[in-house]
C-alpha cells in the first residue's frame, strides 16, 4: 500500500511540474519571444497594417475595405440603402455578411463572396434582371457605375466597366481596385472635388501598384491610400 501511495505521488509530483515547465515555456516565454520578435521585426504588420491620416490618426488597416457613403437621413433605419459619397473613390462592392458595433465601417465578424454561380439568373445564356439573382445584382451594379461616373465632359462606355466595379471579392472586404476601375473614375471625383483632371490622374498613378515580384497577381490600387492623398490635395493650403 505505501509502495503504491509513493508511486502515485511520485506519478503526481512529475505530472504537476512538467504542467508548470510547459505553461512557462508554452504559456509565456513562447508567445513573449513571438510577440517581441514581431513587434522589433515587422511591428507596422504585427499591428494590423494600420493606416495613419496626415494628422497621425489611425483611419483603417491597409488590408480591410471601407465604405465610403453618405450619411443615412436616419441612422436608425437599417432598411435605408446606403448611398455613396462620390467625392471619394469607391471600393468594390462589399458583400461583408456581418457587421460589428465597434466601427460600421468595417464588416468584420463574418465576411464572404455571393457564393452564387456565374451563370445564376441566366436564361439561355443571356443575364436577365430576375431578382435576387446575381445577374441582377451585376446589372444594377453596372448600370450605377455608369450613371454615377458620368460626368458633364466624360461618359462612362459599359464595356468600360471592369468586373471589379460590379462584382466583390472572395471575402468581401477586397482593400484594392483594379487601374481600369481607378481610370473611371477619375473624372467624377475631379468633378465633385473641383480639381483639375489631370491633378486627380497624377494621384492615381503616383497610387497604383504593379504586380508582386513583377509577375504575380494583378496590378492594384489601394482605395484607403487613395482617399488620404485625395483628401491631402483638397485641403492643401
Amino acid at each position: 500500500m505505501n509502495s503504491s501511495v509513493s508511486s502515485t505521488a511520485r506519478l503526481l509530483g512529475a505530472g504537476l511540474r512538467a504542467l508548470l515547465v510547459l505553461t512557462v515555456i508554452c504559456g509565456v516565454i513562447y508567445p513573449l519571444a513571438v510577440t517581441g520578435i514581431a513587434q522589433a521585426l515587422f511591428n507596422d504588420k504585427a499591428n494590423g497594417s494600420e493606416v495613419k491620416d496626415k494628422s497621425g490618426q489611425v483611419v483603417g488597416s491597409s488590408l480591410i475595405g471601407q465604405t465610403y457613403n453618405l450619411p443615412k437621413s436616419d441612422p436608425n433605419d437599417a432598411e435605408e440603402a446606403a448611398k455613396p459619397d462620390l467625392k471619394w473613390f469607391q471600393p468594390r462592392p462589399s458583400n461583408g455578411l456581418g457587421s460589428n458595433s465597434v466601427n460600421t465601417r468595417y464588416s468584420l465578424i463574418l465576411s464572404g463572396a455571393t457564393n452564387r454561380s456565374a451563370d445564376n439568373g441566366a436564361v439561355n445564356g443571356k443575364c436577365t434582371e430576375e431578382e435576387g439573382t446575381l445577374c441582377a445584382q451585376v446589372i444594377s451594379a453596372k448600370n450605377a457605375v455608369i450613371t454615377d461616373n458620368s460626368t458633364a465632359t466624360y461618359q462612362v462606355k459599359p464595356e468600360d466597366v471592369p468586373a471589379d466595379a460590379v462584382t466583390s471579392s472572395g471575402s468581401g472586404l477586397d482593400p484594392d481596385i483594379s487601374p481600369e476601375y481607378a481610370k473611371i473614375q477619375i473624372h467624377r471625383v475631379a468633378e465633385q472635388n473641383e480639381l483639375d483632371v489631370k491633378q486627380v490622374e497624377k494621384l492615381v498613378a503616383d497610387h497604383t501598384t504593379g504586380r508582386t515580384l513583377g509577375f504575380m497577381g494583378e496590378p492594384r490600387v489601394n482605395v484607403l491610400a487613395l482617399n488620404i492623398a485625395l483628401k491631402a490635395l483638397t485641403t492643401k493650403g
